[in-house]
């Protein structure tokens, strides 16, 4: 098969397109033929040799990044059903690497079905950035007054966010880079959309609500950007962090005193707290595939890219010139 390896820690020409041998799979696993495979940010501080500190291990080289996959099972393991080969699914590989490729094995019990009328990139865009937003949607708990404010709203978890937002009545506001962005923000249903490369934006946005305040801000960004929202909360707002997409940036900086000084409240919907929730993470897959499949509750936005070119769509989403989940086609 041919797949995606790393050899050298580094930039993302370092992600290299060449043969290697065919996986097979092993008792109790099924062998995916990949129709779309998720490329995630942190896929890139992986390569780049810079991520510490967090639950993924890293990698020895040569490695096969990716952790997403969805395709057709071709080969089954011992002990595995062999009525499944044939069946499309979805899977999140875990902890072990090996998405970027023609092959991926899985156990068969992490694996899930696609629901017919779900396209591979879109079972892919749910399973992996699909479950954290609903992770994410259960501690935010947004209500029909609410005016809900989201970062990066055209990327993978914001435009789903987004879009879960005005379907429960919210006033929703959507951050995104530049004008593409913007507009397709507002395509997505947002009332409202602001351009946070523009100097001054956090002004526009005040200017926009007028006497009303930002009641919730979901935070996957961090850094300047992820500050500049919490100051945008008004008296008794609530901000869900998830995460910082701005590396050089870090979390989102808070202290006890913003706390106490408007009487905000913060949470962090992602880390110990999702494992720990009923039905773990493979119950939030399944929610995820469900809600993209039902009535066309969410849909995902999508970005491909040929598998060979996986360089190409590290170097576009670490500029932050994508839209959607960004996914390798092979």
């Amino acid at each position: 098969m041919y797949a995606i390896r790393l050899h050298a820690f580094g930039p993302a020409e370092n992600l290299v397109y060449e043969e290697v041998e065919d996986p097979e799979p092993g008792p109790g696993q099924v062998r995916v033929a990949v129709r779309a495979a998720g490329v995630h940010l942190v896929d890139t501080t992986l390569r780049a040799g810079k991520y510490a500190g967090g639950p993924i291990p890293v990698p020895d080289l040569p490695t096969i990044p990716g952790r997403e996959v969805a395709g057709v099972v071709d080969a089954v393991g011992p002990g595995v059903d062999p009525g499944l080969v044939g069946r499309r699914v979805v899977t999140h590989l875990g902890m072990a690497p090996g998405g970027y490729a023609e092959l991926a094995v899985r156990d068969a019990s992490a694996i899930h079905e696609i629901p017919d009328g779900l396209g591979y990139g879109e079972a892919v865009a749910m399973i992996g950035t699909g479950r954290t937003t609903m992770g994410i949607l259960d501690v935010a708990e947004i209500r029909a007054d609410d005016v809900v404010l989201v970062t990066a709203a055209a990327g993978g978890i914001g435009n789903l966010l987004v879009q879960a937002a005005v379907r429960a009545g919210a006033t929703v506001v959507g951050l995104a880079g530049g004008a593409a962005k913007v507009s397709r923000v507002l395509e997505l249903g947002a009332h409202h959309a602001v351009d946070y490369a523009v100097p001054g934006w956090p002004g526009e946005v005040r200017a926009i609500l007028g006497d009303r305040e930002v009641t919730l801000a979901l935070d996957g960004v961090g850094g300047d950007l992820g500050r500049a929202t919490l100051e945008l909360l008004g008296v008794g707002g609530r901000i869900v962090l998830f995460g910082w997409a701005d590396a050089e940036g870090g979390p989102t900086a808070l202290t006890t005193q913003d706390l106490y000084a408007r009487g905000i409240t913060a949470a962090v919907a992602v880390g110990p707290r999702v494992l720990k929730r009923p039905g773990g993470l493979r119950g939030l897959e399944e929610r995820a595939l469900a809600a993209a499949a039902g009535s066309g509750a969410l849909v995902p936005l999508v970005q491909s890219f040929p598998l060979k070119d996986a360089a190409a769509a590290h170097a576009a989403l670490e500029t932050r010139a994508t839209t959607g989940k960004v996914v390798l086609v092979p």
